[in-house]
């Protein structure tokens, strides 16, 4: 098909101040380019981290998710961790709640849920080192 992989994950979001504060000093995204978008009284921020991309986007009035976590759509963005402990610890103390930590049953391996400043469900999955024992997808 010629597909390479995933460009970029677009989010929109209602407060972008609130928002760009969340994802550039909370999770430690980097700012790659800030564009405000005059004719649409918009901003567009282009983060990245670790190779990966995120736009963040702003519009007057934007219409909220329906339902959380399973309304059609996205269900959720995940972010690969080493250390899920010390990432928890590092929200909770920016007033972040996550979700207990849980097991995936399939991979043995740890994660949690928490909502970005809209209530759009992000992951933190830690990818720890394959043993021998570990269970396979």
């Amino acid at each position: 098909m010629g597909i390479t992989g995933i460009h970029h994950v677009a989010i929109i979001c209602s407060d972008y101040e609130r928002s760009r504060h969340f994802y550039v000093k909370v999770l430690g995204f980097q700012i790659i380019q800030e564009t405000y978008r005059a004719e649409r009284q918009s901003y567009k921020l282009d983060l990245e981290l670790g190779g990966d991309r995120l736009e963040l986007f702003s519009f007057l009035d934007p219409p909220a998710r329906p339902s959380y976590p399973e309304a059609r759509g996205l269900r959720h963005l995940a972010f690969a961790v080493e250390n899920l402990d010390g990432l928890v610890a590092r929200l909770n103390q920016s007033g972040v709640a996550t979700e207990p930590i849980r097991i995936d049953h399939l991979t043995g391996q740890r994660f949690t849920f928490f909502p970005d400043p809209d209530g759009l469900p992000l992951e933190l999955y830690e990818i720890a080192e394959i043993t021998p024992n570990s269970p396979k997808y």
